[in-house]
């Protein structure tokens, strides 16, 4: 960790608790995070006020560990994408677990993650607006450690960015890749090779862009499975290929290929396993970012180690606790956390556990079938033991779009022990 980071983190700690922070105890108001920390408050009896999310602290190390000894065994270097929590501290950890840098989306991100010292940035986007433009020109100027790799998918878009950078008079190249297309009716990227050598070639052209590589998202491949994605980044392999070939990236000491979502990293890890010798040395760059928490619903049913039962598990760490607040009837009772709180845009929430009294009991016979905006919709079957003041333990679905609904994230031990928090900035 350098000194910039470090000081960047220890600023975090010393961050009030208030109002702002949701779930958090009323009685620590006032107290920085790293002295509510030191407290070592359990989550169900220290004071905390429901709704209120939490990670777990053993299954979060978990897969730190387990995505860097992966990597490290398929010859990977490791950028996760970032957006999926916008946690500086989890930034850190990953790094210390073997990242190369941290994968982000929009320039908003790439701030954030400049001021807790990141050095390594790819920018899985493309970037055209000339005021972010000006920003990283100044950046990639006055620090000569930082590294920042983006998109670029058309000759306009480079020639905005040179325009931009121009402007600014940027004396260091931005480095981009060009973004192959996962196909027809896919989102971003090149649709065709031959359109990839025209902007390779718009930038070859300008001064103020370098060509490292290529690059991709498989996870937008239409109608995707291991077939059709495997097909794909074979195509992204080809266009690297003959971009070396016709010697686009003399010069470098490094050749960028990148892909790699949190669905299909297996395929990504097979195909780039077999990547010809090119001129230079190649950067193998995978870009799973939500394999830190994994989740419940969409990506524990999509997890390549599904796939490939003997690399490993990874291990959902959130649970959002809430409180039954009505029992209206014996088939139906509402707890007090909805769209502000849990993740629904894939899958609705999943009861798991009830807590009583201390005791903790599956939640066998309740289910959420609905959410409001403050409340949950709970389907209750003649075997749910369910009372008004019962703590519901809820498995969320889609982690990126759990992080974005809390500021400050308890870390809980297995007993309980909340042991750190996690700030996020969205």
């Amino acid at each position: 960790m350098t000194a910039d980071t470090a000081q960047s983190l220890a600023r975090l700690a010393a961050e009030r608790v208030d109002h702002r922070f949701k779930g958090l105890p009323p009685d620590a108001d006032g107290l920085t995070v790293a002295e509510l920390a030191g407290q070592r408050r359990n989550l169900f009896t220290g004071g905390f006020a429901t709704p209120v999310l939490a990670l777990s602290a053993e299954r979060l190390e978990h897969n730190l560990k387990l995505m860097e000894t992966y990597a490290a065994r398929h010859g990977l270097a490791f950028a996760p994408h970032g957006k999926t929590s916008m946690a500086p501290q989890l930034f850190q950890r990953q790094i210390e677990h073997g990242a190369w840098g941290i994968t982000l989306a929009v320039p908003h991100q790439v701030r954030v993650a400049r001021a807790f010292g990141t050095r390594r940035v790819f920018l899985a986007n493309e970037l055209v607006d000339a005021a972010a433009l000006r920003w990283i020109a100044a950046e990639l100027d006055a620090d000569p450690d930082f590294e920042l790799i983006c998109y670029v998918d058309s000759v306009r878009g480079v020639e905005l960015m040179d325009t931009a950078l121009r402007d600014a008079d940027a004396t260091r190249p931005v480095d981009v890749v060009v973004e192959l297309a996962a196909g027809e009716g896919a989102r971003t990227g090149v649709r065709t090779e031959t359109e990839c050598a025209a902007v390779a070639d718009a930038v070859a052209g300008t001064r103020t862009l370098r060509l490292v590589g290529v690059a991709g998202y498989e996870g937008e491949v239409p109608k995707a499975d291991t077939e059709r994605v495997t097909a794909w980044l074979r195509r992204l392999v080809a266009l690297v290929g003959d971009f070396d070939q016709a010697g686009r990236f003399a010069g470098l000491d490094e050749i960028v290929v990148s892909a790699g979502g949190s669905a299909w990293f297996d395929a990504v890890a097979e195909v780039f396993a077999a990547i010809p010798e090119l001129s230079l040395p190649v950067l193998k760059l995978l870009r799973s970012g939500a394999y830190v928490s994994h989740d419940d619903g969409h990506y524990r049913k999509l997890t390549p180690f599904n796939r490939v039962p003997e690399e490993g598990a990874l291990e959902p760490a959130f649970r959002l606790w809430t409180q039954v607040v009505s029992r209206p009837s014996a088939e139906q009772a509402f707890v007090n956390a909805g769209k502000r709180d849990a993740a629904y845009d894939l899958d609705l929430p999943f009861a798991q556990v009830i807590r009583r009294d201390g005791a903790e009991r599956p939640a066998t016979g309740v289910s959420v079938t609905a959410l409001s905006d403050q409340h949950a919709w709970l389907a209750t079957t003649p075997e749910a033991d369910l009372e008004v003041g019962d703590w519901v333990g809820l498995g969320l679905s889609h982690p990126c779009t759990s992080f974005d609904k809390w500021q400050l994230i308890p870390v809980a031990a297995a007993d309980g022990t909340v042991v750190d928090y996690v700030r996020t900035f969205f």
